[in-house]
């Protein structure tokens, strides 16, 4: 008896871990489609806030491009594709006084070797090799600072205005954050926390778009956003940790991109991605949407659910009870 309530006990207590770890999981999954944390700016902000400034603006952001090119089926082939050399080139012509470096994974590999080695077993380990792309360019803003661009991004015009934040990522205004395009001051705080957790946060979940994006990419980022602002509410962090969301919407309507150009991208493309891309789109708005119906409609499914239970048991219950009276009845006549 003892054991039995010990094993119940320990039961419960596990049970009642799993709950937790899973709704807090929850709650972080729907910061995804949540508006965001932080001061947000368009690209025209930015640009206006530039040109309007007088005297000569301090650049927080050290004026340093990275882009990575990790060629997934030929890791010695380090032939950028046509499309993505054009893009490239835009940002190279429009920024000449700007360092450019590109990654590639062998360049990539030894400078982690050399700067971040308990980091590279979990580099190396990672399943999907766009997991280590991900990552590295959470360890390129924390150790050079600069600005990190995808190589199917391109740049319509220099990118100074950009230098005088002391961070940033993109917001496409739905859904999660980006990481397409970052931009910060070596050192910064957000950046730290972005490569510290990496390692706590690298689950294998059984969705490769899980895998990437929860455990590395942009919902990971996300999620670590929403943290970070409330360790700066809490802190009362100055200035020079703050960081922003530059809006890169592509929606009709949307305000005017400045900056960059959005060209071919697929370097990552599951299933699973256009899955919860409707899910965040489509889906999750309708829901919340129409939340009070499908709540009174699940209401009422369960309310008639229970009655027709009930009046069924109490039915079957009469049955008894008047096939016991008769066998009852009978026993008295014989």
């Amino acid at each position: 008896m003892r054991s039995r309530l010990i094993a119940t006990l320990i039961l419960s207590a596990l049970s009642v871990a799993l709950l937790f770890v899973l709704g807090s999981r929850l709650v972080r999954f729907s910061h995804i489609f949540r508006a965001h944390a932080g001061p947000a700016l368009t690209q025209e902000q930015v640009e206006l806030a530039y040109n309007s400034s007088t005297g000569e603006q301090k650049e927080a952001i050290p004026r340093i491009i990275h882009q990575i090119f990790h060629n997934f089926k030929d890791p010695s082939d380090n032939t950028i594709p046509e499309d993505w050399e054009v893009q490239r080139q835009t940002c190279i012509k429009h920024n000449p006084d700007f360092e450019h470096k590109l990654w590639t994974p062998q360049t990539s590999l030894e400078f982690l070797e050399k700067n971040y080695a308990w980091f590279v077993d979990t580099y190396n380990g990672y399943k999907f090799p766009v997991q280590r792309i991900d990552a590295l360019r959470y360890f390129l803003m924390r150790h050079f600072g600069g600005i990190y661009i995808d190589l199917d991004n391109g740049c319509m015009r220099d990118l100074k205005p950009l230098l005088h934040y002391p961070a940033w990522v993109t917001d496409g205004g739905q859904g999660t954050l980006s990481n397409n395009l970052l931009g910060a001051r070596p050192g910064h705080p957000f950046w730290d926390l972005m490569t510290d957790s990496l390692i706590p946060w690298g689950y294998h979940y059984p969705l490769p778009y899980l895998a990437v994006s929860y455990a590395s990419g942009q919902w990971y980022e996300t999620a670590l956003w929403e943290d970070y602002h409330k360790m700066l509410e809490a802190a009362g962090s100055p200035e020079e940790d703050r960081i922003y969301r530059i809006m890169m919407d592509m929606r009709e309507g949307a305000d005017r991109w400045v900056f960059f150009t959005m060209g071919r991208g697929g370097s990552w493309d599951q299933w699973d991605n256009h899955l919860f891309g409707w899910t965040g789109n489509v889906l999750f708005p309708w829901l919340l949407r129409n939340f009070i119906w499908i709540a009174l409609g699940l209401g009422a499914v369960v309310l008639t659910h229970t009655y027709l239970r009930r009046r069924k048991a109490r039915k079957a219950l009469r049955y008894k009870k008047l096939d016991t009276e008769e066998r009852e009845e009978s026993h008295e006549l014989h």
